[in-house]
């Protein structure tokens, strides 16, 4: 090892037991209420951190999210019904629960990527991963039940009888069926579907509730 490599590696020894000496002159009570607050102070700002980062605000602040997706919402009943009830970017994309929703953050990471590198920042290139996008969240949609969905529509499965003609006949052969999720039927309910996407026939979906995502997975891998 050079010199350079032993100075660092003794500085890094030294630093490490300077961490874990006794104190000398500070209390061990001073030492508890000061790792206390500074503990505190921590998780108030991390809380801070991610509620901030947990608002429709946040979402639109960049221009990829504001000039196409959030474009794409404010064409659909999630925003404008006869209820007057609007979904936000966060009722979709973010879970309720804290460790989800973390896991949800981590891979917002590359939404970043993609605006600090510019992969989606015109239209044009947009359009070209919108079916990589979309994709991204109709597995994890089905890998979780499309929990997202049932935070609001939570009696659907339990019980048709206030739906009307179609949507009651569909929910209720759904039920029957019993291996299928939201996503299965409702793709594009909030954003404009990808070019690429067919959508299947209800025998389809039924004799098969994985075939279409499937299809367009391998669709997406080609084109990659």
């Amino acid at each position: 090892m050079n010199e350079g490599g032993k100075r660092a590696g003794n500085f890094a020894v030294r630093f490490w037991r300077f961490l874990w000496r006794p104190s000398t002159s500070t209390s061990l009570a001073v030492l508890v209420i000061a790792g206390a607050f500074g503990g505190l102070a921590l998780w108030g700002g991390f809380n801070g951190f991610v509620a901030s980062t947990s608002t429709e605000e946040f979402c639109i602040s960049c221009h990829e999210m504001r000039d196409h997706s959030y474009v794409d919402l404010q064409k659909t009943i999630h925003f404008v019904n006869r209820t007057g009830t609007r979904a936000t970017c966060v009722d979709c994309h973010v879970p309720h629960e804290f460790i989800p929703k973390i896991g949800a953050k981590i891979v917002a990471i590359k939404d970043l990527v993609f605006h600090v590198t510019g992969k989606i920042d015109t239209p044009e290139k947009y359009e070209a991963h919108r079916l990589e996008m979309a994709l991204r969240v109709w597995h994890a949609l089905k890998a979780n039940d499309s929990h997202e969905c049932r935070n609001c529509h939570q009696n659907v499965w339990t019980d048709t009888s206030a739906e009307f003609g179609g949507a009651a006949r569909h929910h209720e052969e759904a039920l029957k069926a019993g291996n299928l999720t939201c996503i299965d039927c409702h793709q594009g309910i909030a954003h404009t579907l990808p070019k690429e996407f067919v959508r299947p026939q209800d025998q389809e979906i039924f004799a098969d509730p994985d075939a279409w995502l499937t299809k367009l997975t391998a669709m997406a891998a080609q084109q990659n």
